[in-house]
């Protein structure tokens, strides 16, 4: 019980300083927009740069969990996240820049598949969906430092500030060292891969965890650019995030708790309602504490999302007997997917058309979701 104890505050550090890294740039996305005479789309492709690496990555940071081992793939993925700061503290123009984030988002895969997977290997089936609720409630954690990381760079100095998270980075990897390695649980066959993807199960957590990368992806471009607009800056915005995430982090483990108890859809139900309802509000806002508070509200509803969605793609991934790293790559994969065509795509069609036009496609998205998923929930009993 200790060396679990042990086990879920490593991975809580390593999901917590990865997120710190990633959600620093929504403050930052103003000052970088100013800085390199970004457009809309421009801004979109510095923000979906992280989870373009993601999606790259996925797959094969899952295999060489399964190979080399959930540990020595966290440690990996500590060690090129420290190379990835580093070259973002220093870097000179946007290109540079969009690669550091992309390199980040290579090393997320990695640290986030040895990480979880090791987690998820560890837990009690019983108890995996309140284990993984908690991870992500330090990740969660670290989205609420991040911007208050990332307004903090914009008042003093990104290069000081992005080298510190570099030595994290590099300390957090030496502890995971002294940990007891998990058994690599072996690769598995492209086919038992693609026959992984056919099982409701599996396929549904992807489903479930890409709406929300869909949604906050968007959020996260869309809604500090219009902050700007109505002459936000970059503490206040990053105040606004803070409050999101803290509401969120207390959330986490308590929906992992009732997904264990109450089934994995359960809780997804309610935040498709949410992500319904508050996709159709965020376009309208003229005054810019409306569009905080529906920040501040979107994160706990539609982020009871994450916990149940990826212990459902972990139980299916158990009970076909695939290696929980591959599980967690395609975590990794589903909410890459979603969140680089939400920075992106939203921003590109923003561009193109007006913010309403993403979100309100983005409603229309949770509400089908919403309603496959309650049929799904009357008629198939496995995903409950």
């Amino acid at each position: 019980m200790r060396a679990m104890r042990r086990l879920l505050l490593l991975a809580c550090a390593i999901v917590f300083l990865d997120t710190t890294f990633y959600a620093a740039m929504t403050p930052l996305l103003p000052h970088f927009e100013d800085e390199f005479d970004l457009s809309k789309t421009g801004a979109g492709v510095l923000a979906a740069a992280y989870p373009a690496g993601t999606f790259i990555g996925a797959l094969p940071f899952g295999y060489l969990a399964a190979k080399w081992g959930v540990r020595a793939t966290a440690v990996f993925g500590l060690l090129l996240m420290s190379a990835a700061s580093f070259a973002f503290a220093v870097a000179d123009s946007i290109v540079l820049l969009d690669a550091a984030r992309f390199v980040q988002g290579l090393a997320g895969a990695a640290s986030w598949a040895g990480a979880m997977a090791w987690v998820a290997g560890a837990a009690p089936r019983e108890r995996r969906g309140e284990m993984i609720g908690t991870t992500m409630g330090a990740a969660i954690a670290g989205a609420l430092a991040g911007p208050a990381l990332g307004a903090l760079a914009a008042a003093v100095e990104i290069a000081p500030t992005f080298s510190a998270i570099g030595v994290l980075g590099i300390l957090l990897a030496a502890i995971a060292l002294t940990m007891e390695p998990a058994a690599p649980e072996g690769t598995s066959t492209p086919r038992e891969l693609l026959a992984a993807l056919a099982d409701s199960r599996v396929a549904g957590g992807m489903w479930l965890i890409a709406v929300p990368g869909l949604v906050f992806g968007t959020i996260g471009v869309l809604a500090p650019l219009r902050l700007d607009d109505l002459g936000v800056g970059a503490a206040v915005i990053g105040a606004a995030w803070l409050g999101a995430a803290l509401l969120e982090t207390g959330v986490s483990p308590l929906v992992g708790r009732v997904s264990d108890r109450r089934g994995r859809l359960f809780p997804c139900l309610i935040g498709l309602a949410a992500g319904t309802v508050l996709m159709l509000l965020f376009p309208w806002p003229e005054q810019a504490w409306a569009l905080i508070a529906l920040v501040i509200l979107a994160a706990p509803l539609i982020g009871t999302l994450w916990a149940p969605s990826m212990a459902m793609l972990s139980d299916g991934a158990e009970a076909l007997g695939i290696a929980q790293g591959f599980a967690f790559a395609l975590s990794n994969l589903g909410w890459s997917i979603g969140q680089t065509a939400g920075a992106a795509g939203s921003a590109r069609l923003a561009d193109a058309t007006s913010d309403a036009v993403p979100y309100l496609l983005l409603s229309g998205l949770c509400l089908a979701t919403f309603l496959v998923l309650a049929r799904a929930r009357r008629t198939s009993p496995i995903l409950t």
